[in-house]
């Protein structure tokens, strides 16, 4: 099995490592890299073509080919007319970005060779929060289907929302359809399904809660049921950054920066509640973002700051990670596998 690395090349990074996963072990081999795209902070596969973002000012995304040992470019980075793409997802014929700088979601339609055209969709949030140095307006963070494919969901950070949209397979274009308020100041970040299809939970960066939302295929509304605090009142500050749901729907997984800690989740028989049962070391600093590996018995954090991947056993029973190794990573800021 392959993964790759996504990392920030202004801070150093080799920008897209390309690795070989041990499933046995959860070992990670880097096979090769591209620096030619600038900071390609998040990454989507689909099949032998991987798609980056280029988390700069002017914005743009990358297709690369990885059939061989290193990832090669398809053309050019492509606009997304907007600044500070920080996520990416695949849906519908087309690449979808979150644009954190300019508050907005871009769509690009792909051909059948992987390459991108140019922006076909865009959607403009609106509206702020009351933490004045993080939400004077809006700051989409993250950009994802729903299960049903009938949804686009939107997370911003600067206004306290999830915004939900329809995106037109045949032009690329985004239709706003609906938006769920959360509370003021927690400055949701990034969401994850339930297997199920019925429920997600928001991470939150300002505070560091998880809101549990009941998710309505049918409707595309999404509903706050509660909150879940992953660390206690009187602990350091901590900026949650990522949160991956067990495929059996037992279990989440939260990376807390800050406190350098991964908090383990215990979900409720239909996935309405979630009860923080165990928190462990990230194995390094500032875990950015957190990946479950293609067999499903590891768990992969990011750690940005100390400039590793580092991987995790995790207890079938209680979903407890434990470390077992780490590859040297630079900047590291996403990993996926395929």
């Amino acid at each position: 099995m392959r993964g790759f690395v996504g990392s920030f090349t202004a801070a150093g990074g080799r920008g897209v490592l390309a690795v070989e996963v041990d499933e046995a072990s959860g070992a990670l081999t880097v096979t090769g890299a591209s620096d030619a795209v600038a900071d390609p902070s998040f990454l989507a596969l689909d099949g032998d073509v991987l798609y980056a973002v280029s988390e700069t000012d002017a914005g743009a995304v990358a297709a690369f080919d990885v059939t061989g040992p290193a990832p090669r470019p398809l053309g050019a980075p492509v606009p997304v007319n907007a600044s500070g793409p920080t996520h990416l997802a695949l849906a519908a014929g087309h690449v979808l970005t979150a644009n954190y700088t300019s508050g907005s979601v871009t769509s690009l339609p792909r051909a059948a060779d992987g390459t991108l055209g140019p922006v076909a969709g865009l959607v403009r949030h609106e509206g702020s929060g009351p933490v004045a140095d993080r939400q004077g307006g809006p700051h989409a963070h993250q950009v994802l289907p729903d299960p049903s494919g009938r949804w686009v969901l939107a997370v911003d950070l600067g206004t306290d929302s999830v915004m939900v949209t329809v995106l037109d397979p045949a032009t690329g274009a985004l239709t706003p359809h609906g938006r769920s308020a959360l509370r003021p100041g927690t400055g949701p970040r990034h969401l994850a399904f339930h297997p199920a299809g019925t429920h997600a939970y928001v991470l939150n960066e300002l505070e560091p809660t998880l809101t549990v939302c009941r998710w309505d295929a049918e409707t595309g509304v999404l509903t706050p049921l509660g909150e879940t605090r992953l660390i206690p009142e009187d602990t350091a500050p901590a900026y949650p950054s990522e949160v991956v749901a067990a495929p059996d729907g037992r279990f989440l997984w939260v990376a807390v920066r800050g406190t350098d800690t991964l908090a383990v989740l215990a979900l409720d028989a239909d996935g309405a509640a979630a009860r923080p049962v165990a928190s462990v070391p990230c194995g390094g600093h500032w875990p950015r973002d957190l990946a479950l590996g293609p067999s499903g018995r590891h768990l992969y954090a990011a750690n940005e700051r100390s400039g590793d991947v580092t991987w995790f056993t995790l207890d079938p029973q209680t979903g407890v990670p434990a470390r077992a190794g780490s590859l040297p990573a630079p900047a590291a800021s996403c990993v996926v596998f395929g």
